[in-house]
């Protein structure tokens, strides 16, 4: 098992909680991906995974504001 630093996942995000919630976000994508899309030898934890793509830049993203509700 890898340990992550709060350095390192706040190197390629803003802050150390916009990483950790970016890779979390990736690592559901890649659980709903078919276990035959998966590269054969690779047996890390979907969150290593994550992290790792995450701390080298391969994860590229961006902040949508959310939409407020219309009261009526």
């Amino acid at each position: 098992m890898r340990v992550f630093t709060p350095n390192e996942v706040a190197s390629g995000t803003e802050s150390k909680y916009l990483g950790v919630l970016v890779a979390a976000k990736y690592t559901r994508e890649l659980n709903s991906l078919p276990r035959e899309a998966m590269p054969l030898g690779e047996e890390k934890k979907l969150t290593t995974r994550a992290l790792e793509a995450l701390t080298s830049g391969q994860i590229e993203f961006r902040l949508v504001k959310r939409r407020r509700r219309e009261e009526p």
